[in-house]
């Protein structure tokens, strides 16, 4: 493989990092869902996998899409082909992917929403996990309730945060705008202020969207593994829901 393609392959896997599981918000790339990239020229060819035959075709679809419109989106690419693998739609996936339509197009009998509004639906979901980690990052620096819900998107940008910090603000503010273009930083998901004297209770309510996503993501790793042979050996003849989460547990978990 000469240079300039060995790049491109690493521009191309960078902006398919960009692209998320919708109900789990964590990378397709991270997950273990890219099986392949070729470039030949201003060609790219990618293929990907899911944790089961039947993940739900909306999901597939969005996820698809998006990988396409990524690479798409890069200044020398001209063509994109994405290809799913092993999936009981693939046929209408592929196709449909392949020929730009949107969900209900592809999937006119099934679809009862459209891409835009299920990716809303998720981005809204993404937003709560996202905003929860960085309101009880603040929290746990000592910054008063009163002080941070009181914010504007500029001040929060401002704010001086450590490592953490900055890769939880910039991974919020990503999804801000799901919520209302009000200036005030930290707003409920219909773009109310939230109210610091019930902010406890309002963490304690959105956390139950993070451990759903918490609890399908190891999941997810789980089947992942266990359908394409990267299940531990000490996996049982009739393995349980908790064995896929434990080996969906330990793929999450980086080697020491």
């Amino acid at each position: 493989m000469i240079e300039d393609d060995r790049a491109r392959i690493e521009e191309v896997r960078a902006a398919l990092a960009t692209v998320t599981d919708p109900e789990l918000d964590e990378s397709v790339v991270e997950l273990g869902f890219v099986t392949a990239i070729a470039v030949a020229n201003a060609a790219v060819d990618v293929k990907f996998r899911l944790p089961t035959y039947w993940c739900a075709a909306n999901f597939s679809y969005l996820m698809a899409s998006d990988m396409r419109d990524a690479v798409a989106a890069l200044p020398w690419v001209e063509t994109v082909a994405v290809t799913l693998d092993e999936h009981m739609f693939v046929e209408a996936i592929n196709n449909g992917v392949a020929a730009g339509q949107d969900f209900t197009q592809a999937f006119p009998a099934e679809a009862q929403a459209n891409l835009a509004g299920i990716r809303l639906n998720f981005g809204l979901k993404s937003y709560e996990r996202r905003q929860e980690a960085l309101l009880r990052h603040l929290l746990g620096l000592g910054h008063a309730p009163d002080i941070i819900l009181g914010l504007d998107i500029a001040a929060l940008e401002r704010l001086t945060l450590d490592g953490e910090g900055c890769a939880l603000r910039s991974r919020y503010l990503e999804r801000r705008n799901l919520a209302g273009d009000t200036p005030t930083a930290f707003v409920d998901r219909a773009g109310a202020p939230i109210q610091a004297e019930t902010l406890t209770i309002y963490l304690r309510n959105i956390r139950r969207v993070g451990l759903n996503a918490e609890f399908n993501g190891a999941l997810c790793r789980g089947l992942l593994a266990a359908r394409y042979g990267d299940a531990p050996k000490t996996l049982p003849p009739e393995p349980d829901l908790i064995d896929f989460l434990r080996i969906g547990a330990s793929a999450a978990t980086p080697a020491p």
